[in-house]
Formats: C-alpha cells, sequence, structure tokens
C-alpha cells in the first residue's frame, strides 16, 4: 500500500500526516510507503517547519528527514490513496486527476473535515498533531479493520 499526504506547502500537515501514518504503520508491520507533497512549489527541496518537526518529535514521531516537493501529475499512479488536508487541497489535486479512476484515489484524510493550517499560529501545532494522528487511525482501521 502506496499512500501520499497532501496540504499546501508540505511543510506543516503534510510531513506530520507522513510521518504519523508511517509510524502507526509501522507499529502494525503493515508493510506500507508513505510520502507528502505540497500543491504549492514555495519549499521544495527544505525539511519541515520546526514547529511540526518538534511537535512530532514530542510526540515519538520523527519527521526531520522528510523533504518537501511538489505533487506531480504521477502521483496518481505512483500511489494507492491521495489523502489531502483541505477542501483547497483536494480541488487542486482533482483539478491535476487525469481520469476518474485517477480522481478516486483523493480524499480528505479527515472525511468531511478539514485539518486547519497551523502555519500562523504556533498554539495549533499539538492540536493538528491529534486531529491527523486521529485521521491516521481512522483510516488504517478503514483499510485493516485493526
Amino acid at each position: 500500500m502506496k499512500i501520499l499526504m497532501v496540504c499546501l506547502g508540505n511543510i506543516c500537515r503534510s510531513p506530520l500526516a507522513e510521518g504519523i501514518m508511517q509510524h502507526l504503520a509501522d507499529e502494525q508491520h503493515l508493510g506500507w510507503k508513505i510520502d507528502s507533497a505540497g500543491t504549492g512549489n514555495w519549499h521544495v527541496g527544505q525539511g519541515p517547519d520546526r514547529r511540526s518537526t518538534r511537535v512530532a518529535r514530542e510526540r515519538g514521531v520523527d519527521i526531520s528527514q522528510q523533504v518537501c516537493r511538489q505533487f506531480r501529475v504521477s502521483d496518481f499512479d505512483d500511489f494507492d490513496h491521495i489523502l489531502v488536508m483541505d477542501k483547497n487541497n483536494l480541488a487542486d489535486v482533482l483539478a491535476l486527476a487525469p481520469n476518474a479512476q485517477a480522481a478516486q484515489k483523493v480524499k480528505l484524510l479527515l472525511g468531511n473535515k478539514e485539518v486547519p493550517d497551523p502555519y500562523y499560529d504556533d498554539k495549533l501545532f499539538g492540536p493538528v498533531f491529534d486531529l491527523v494522528e486521529d485521521g491516521c487511525k481512522a483510516f488504517i482501521k478503514e483499510l485493516t479493520g485493526k
């Protein structure tokens, strides 16, 4: 199973989602490959935001080696599921879908709710971690029954 996590800049939410999902999948020995990307290109080649790295480390997840990249159309071929953080990300990714089959791979991580962008509010990083973790756990349960 290959899963791609997507947010706007690939420095706050999607790196957390990649790290959390990979951590949870590894704990359950699922053999999944998780990656992340941003719809924008502002941070390509950079690491995650220091606040995301810090909150992840405090909760036992290491995202410090991740490198930001931009979402590309080939991701539709490379991944089984593409989980986005908010409705703007959803619209941006769906606009790139080459066909209906590709579009079916894309959905919000939290079902019908959005993961807020913590970039402009330091106090949101902890709550965002919790939301993303809950979403990842629910997704794993949905696919595996565990």
